[in-house]
């Protein structure tokens, strides 16, 4: 559902939740030993995506963007993390918290992002 603030500027309303286009939900892929697993194995994909993206938002826009059939989308919230500095150990430093996706695929349907070097 499209919307314009008094800027006149368009955004995605979704309830409560306003973001300026759908490109907006997903933020980077996740590549790792585990979310390489599940793609291979499991027809799952990873992605990091905004904090306030429902499963219908993530859903939409994966299926926009990649044109694919999502069967389901499952959320967490990676918490934030602390850790030291190798040379100092006073300094911490802390990564922020984000928002992870795990999208499930129908059969037959891939991702190339994720496919590697062929």
């Amino acid at each position: 559902m499209l919307n314009q603030d008094w800027t006149g500027s368009r955004k995605l309303c979704y309830g409560s939740k306003a973001m300026n286009s759908i490109y907006d939900v997903l933020r980077r892929p996740i590549l790792t030993e585990k979310s390489s697993h599940q793609y291979a194995k499991l027809n799952q994909f990873v992605f990091e995506v905004a904090d306030e993206a429902s499963k219908s938002m993530i859903k939409e826009a994966v299926e926009t963007i990649f044109d694919v059939k999502v069967l389901r989308v499952n959320t967490m919230v990676m918490p934030a993390k602390r850790s030291r500095r190798a040379q100092s150990r006073r300094v911490l430093v802390r990564r922020s918290a984000y928002k992870k996706a795990i999208v499930t695929l129908a059969p037959g349907d891939t991702i190339s992002v994720f496919e590697g070097v062929r």
